[in-house]
């Protein structure tokens, strides 16, 4: 190895490094900041982990007049939900403003960010938490361990679900969000999108059919998270768990290029912001 190639990878090392670390303050300050305000903290994330479980009261008096439907019982939709509420949770709650980038793209929010030597995309995502994330990834971690395979296998399937399901979020939103670097403010196309994934991704996928669940599982990919507690935690499929890891990591790859593309055509809000 040359001494140009081990000064490369001590910086690329040096860069990852120099990134967790970032990330990690991020996270803290995040954290400490939602402490300042501890009754407005327990009450939101307590009212959407409540807000949860009033979905899932419902789904149960379905169940109790139809016990199976197309193969899926109260239990399957229950870690159905778990998966979901708990990907989007832990998603919001590290990387907060994956579904605002929108809005902060039109609102020439961006400069703050631009006129720091850290990754935009990173530091944009990173730079917030949700309040009431936090009861949603509470809500998936006590409905597994409420009717989850406790197995170590188990938890470790139940674990990547939620981290597929997560960064299928993340995904998805950041590519509607960079949509504003292109037309203009696209605040509401997000948001259509946004409301339209979160609610595929509550619906046992085996009810649709024909076209829509070839949507679902290819225009809108929000089957592969429905299809998570029956592909990956019910019934192990490698094939449609090897799909979904590889759909997840390709719409990520996708989500951050089109950002950086759209990076490119970004003209200054000449908004004077800080931030601490």
């Amino acid at each position: 190895m040359s001494m140009g190639d081990r000064a490369d990878s001590r910086r690329a090392g040096g860069s990852f490094l120099s990134n967790v670390r970032f990330l990690l303050t991020c996270w803290k300050v995040n954290f400490a900041s939602a402490m300042e305000y501890r009754i407005s903290f327990f009450l939101m994330a307590g009212m959407m982990f409540v807000n949860n479980f009033m979905w899932l009261f419902f789904w149960s008096l379905f169940f109790n007049r139809f016990p199976v439907v197309n193969g899926w019982d109260l239990n399957d939709v229950m870690m159905l939900w778990a998966v979901g509420a708990g990907g989007f949770g832990w998603a919001s709650m590290l990387f907060g403003n994956f579904h605002r980038i929108a809005s902060i793209v039109a609102a020439g929010q961006l400069d703050v960010y631009l006129s720091q030597p850290k990754p935009v995309l990173l530091h944009v995502i990173a730079s917030r938490m949700s309040l009431t994330a936090i009861g949603d990834f509470a809500f998936g971690i006590v409905v597994y361990l409420l009717v989850g395979d406790h197995t170590i296998i188990g938890a470790l399937l139940f674990t990547v679900a939620m981290l597929i399901s997560g960064v299928l979020f993340m995904a998805v939103m950041i590519i509607a969000g960079c949509c504003s670097f292109f037309m203009g403010n696209s605040e509401g196309i997000s948001q259509q999108v946004f409301n339209g994934f979160l609610a595929l991704t509550t619906y046992p996928s085996d009810i649709f059919r024909g076209l829509a669940k070839m949507l679902l599982f290819s225009l809108v990919p929000a089957g592969f998270i429905s299809y998570l507690p029956i592909g990956m935690l019910k019934h192990f499929d490698p094939l449609f768990a090897f799909s979904a890891i590889a759909i997840t990591v390709l719409l990520f790859a996708a989500a951050v290029v089109f950002f950086q593309i759209g990076l490119r055509r970004y003209t200054s809000g000449n908004a004077i912001a800080m931030r601490g």
